[in-house]
């Protein structure tokens, strides 16, 4: 590997973690790079899987206070997060390579649409929440179980904004603490990217040297990320996130029209 790919799995992966640390959307970064540096697009896939996974475990660790409170929906929700992130990692494996290099641009698209529509959905979810604060119906219940299994199958496929997905589902079921929510969202995120990357170790889809790399720039992005977290809005990072995303799939766009 060339000293300038060495640079930019580094550089992305510090650009993700601080990205995941201050308001999430790392893989809309980690994932082209990957295959900027040349590495096949399901196998990029897999390893910006593996290589943000100490991220989200750290995430869930930063949320440990909060898990008593909702263990109980942990219990219910990760059963469906473990199936559905499965089922997505088997779906992606399953997919022709032209066919998924032809869906890059989009996922990148919806990707980065999701995470611009944060405050949406947070006016969404937390209308419902006081509308269901109150009873949760078995209706609403199976209802949330099946969107959560549609979340789990998009983020074992590709990933990126389950999080945000996530919240809506349970300001729906009536959560209004934000830090119980990010707490049930960090476990249930990790479960589904945790079975999807024990699937695709197990598919011989990793490019471990690209994902070490990736890791190490996450985690000393992740670290200054907490610190940046601090010093500037969230609303401006996200607004940065969301021109760099779309910036990234104008050139994703442009290089498949250009190689047609």
């Amino acid at each position: 590997m060339s000293f300038s790919r060495i640079c930019l799995l580094l550089a992305a992966g510090a650009v993700a973690g601080v990205m995941n640390a201050v308001a999430g959307g790392g893989t809309i970064v980690t994932f082209p790079a990957l295959i900027f540096a040349g590495v096949s697009s399901i196998s990029a896939n897999a390893t910006s899987t593996i290589a943000l996974l100490p991220g989200s475990l750290a995430g869930v660790a930063g949320y440990r206070r909060s898990l008593p409170a909702v263990w109980k929906w942990i219990r219910i929700f990760t059963p469906v997060s473990l199936l559905g992130g499965l089922f997505g990692g088997i779906l992606l494996t399953r997919t022709p390579e032209s066919v998924f290099d032809g869906l890059v641009p989009f996922l990148i698209l919806f990707a980065t649409v999701l995470f611009s529509a944060h405050a949406f959905f947070a006016r969404i979810f937390r209308l419902e929440a006081r509308q269901a604060s109150q009873t949760i119906s078995m209706r609403w219940l199976i209802g949330a179980m099946l969107f959560q299994f549609a979340v789990s199958v998009y983020g074992g496929y590709f990933g990126a904004g389950i999080g945000i997905l996530m919240l809506a589902s349970l300001g729906i079921l009536g959560f209004e603490n934000i830090h119980e929510m990010n707490a049930v969202k960090g476990v249930l995120a990790f479960a589904i990217n945790v079975i999807a990357a024990a699937y695709f170790i197990f598919s011989g889809l990793v490019d471990w040297p690209a994902a070490m790399l990736v890791a190490t720039g996450g985690i000393i992005g992740g670290y200054s990320g907490a610190h940046f977290a601090q010093k500037i809005r969230q609303e401006t990072v996200r607004h940065l996130i969301t021109g760099l995303g779309l910036l990234i799939t104008a050139v994703m766009f442009y290089q498949q029209l250009k190689n047609r």
